[in-house]
């Protein structure tokens, strides 16, 4: 807790240090130590870069360009390398966004498919304990990288249409153990033992085919209606779209060619007065047509990327409190439900600053589960010495909603720059192997 302090003050003090400036007009540019904490991804070091064009102040609190960079990795071998832009300007009545990312994880998270049919044993993780067999059981090696275009134009005027085309390389295996281990003390060596993720490949759960770097281009497209009052936290208003994106596959993966149908609904109530916001998002992914490689399963689809990364179900992007990718599944369901109050309110200098509180309560459930064979899988795991039972839950419900909740701590300036802190719990059995996490990260979840 007193690293996560020492984080938050260092970040506060970074963001008013670099807004001396008059960001209603013109240009306003802003460089931050890109400091954040995510308990599934350990302390984030590195840098970052916002800059907002706002020409006349005419949009403002609305931008007319904005220019995002950052560099950053984790103290879990988790890294980022992201230039995204977007313009309201460039083409008169267009939105036109671009984000090109390289994502390498070392210590990804991985639990198995379908939520609560598969069995989380914190005991293997945690070296005080007797069982313990490695701190890496429930991870796996991803690396991504990810180039995408996404345009936006009206039809009418609160409805738009959107289409985007990108492409995401993965490339998936089980973690570098001997990578991890140097410079390490023998007492923190991770040993070398097969891993969930080997276990997968043994059992025939995860295809030989899935560990091979895999180019899969995608088109999306769709419509979204928009009556938010502003883009930012906004206080009134309602969001919603409902979009295909059809994501193309080569060579032997190519029977992961796959149509998925996504559907979105924010709606932000103004309680009374805009520094009391209810705010809720409903959100559904469905796999229409193919099949998908299980490191694409975790991936929830977007029409505009905002956030370096969109992972379903659980972490920071879906289920907070909840393991990250916890929920991997063919199709899910998630809604999200925050009361978002403005506490404090203040100007200093020519910049506008407040301060807010955000209790919140997050749910998620499994749509379409992954096939998983109870007999062949009884089968799979008796012939390499393991029970099935360790590992899978056969007589639970995979439909049962997982639900955790917690409150988060707003710190904003000039409506668009948002520090969040928000600390989470899961509730319910076999949801987590964590009691609760705690994730400091820029901006509003929704």
């Amino acid at each position: 807790m007193k690293r996560l302090i020492f984080i938050v003050i260092i970040t506060l003090s970074a963001v008013v240090a670099s807004a001396q400036y008059d960001t209603k007009t013109g240009w306003s540019f802003g460089v931050l130590p890109s400091v954040a904490y995510d308990a599934d991804l350990g302390f984030q070091y590195g840098a970052a870069t916002s800059i907002f064009y706002y020409g006349d102040g005419s949009t403002y609190p609305e931008y007319l360009h904005s220019i995002y960079t950052e560099v950053n990795r984790t103290t879990k071998k988790n890294g980022l390398f992201r230039l995204n832009l977007e313009s309201r300007a460039l083409v008169p009545g267009l939105l036109i966004s671009s984000d090109i990312s390289y994502m390498p994880d070392e210590m990804c998270d991985f639990s198995g498919f379908n939520g609560r049919q598969a069995v989380i044993n914190s005991d293997w993780t945690d070296d005080s304990k007797a069982d313990y067999r490695s701190r890496a059981f429930y991870k796996y090696h991803r690396g991504l990288f990810r180039s995408i275009i996404d345009i936006q134009g009206n039809i009418s005027k609160k409805i738009n249409w959107n289409a985007g085309i990108g492409l995401l390389v993965f490339n998936a295996d089980r973690v570098n153990i001997d990578k991890l281990n140097r410079k390490q003390s023998d007492d923190k060596k991770l040993p070398d033992i097969d891993l969930l993720f080997d276990k997968y490949l043994q059992w025939g759960l995860i295809d030989s085919c899935e560990t091979q770097t895999g180019a899969f281009p995608y088109i999306h497209g769709g419509v979204t209606y928009d009556s938010r009052n502003r883009t930012a936290a906004p206080s009134a208003g309602i969001w919603a779209d409902a979009f295909l994106t059809y994501t193309a596959a080569f060579s032997s993966l190519s029977r992961f060619n796959n149509l998925k149908f996504n559907a979105d609904f924010r709606h932000y109530i103004a309680l009374g007065t805009p520094v009391a916001v209810l705010a809720y998002r409903l959100s559904a992914q469905f796999t229409l047509a193919g099949q998908t490689p299980f490191y694409m399963a975790s991936q929830h689809n977007v029409l505009n990327m905002k956030r370096a990364i969109y992972e379903s179900l659980g972490g920071s992007s879906s289920l907070r409190g909840i393991t990250r990718n916890r929920i991997v599944s063919n199709g899910f369901a998630l809604t999200n439900i925050e009361l978002r109050l403005r506490l404090i309110k203040f100007d200093a200098g020519t910049n506008h600053y407040y301060i807010a509180a955000n209790p919140f309560i997050d749910a998620g459930m499994v749509l379409q589960p992954v096939s998983v064979d109870e007999q062949n899988v009884r089968l799979a795991t008796a012939s390499t010495g393991d029970n099935a039972d360790d590992y899978f839950d056969f007589a639970g419900s995979i439909y049962r909603p997982h639900f955790s909740g917690g409150v988060g701590l707003k710190f904003a300036m000039n409506e668009n720059l948002i520090l969040s802190v928000d600390w989470a719990t899961p509730f319910g059995p076999n949801n987590s192997g964590k009691k609760s996490n705690i994730y400091v990260k820029m901006g509003y979840l929704f």
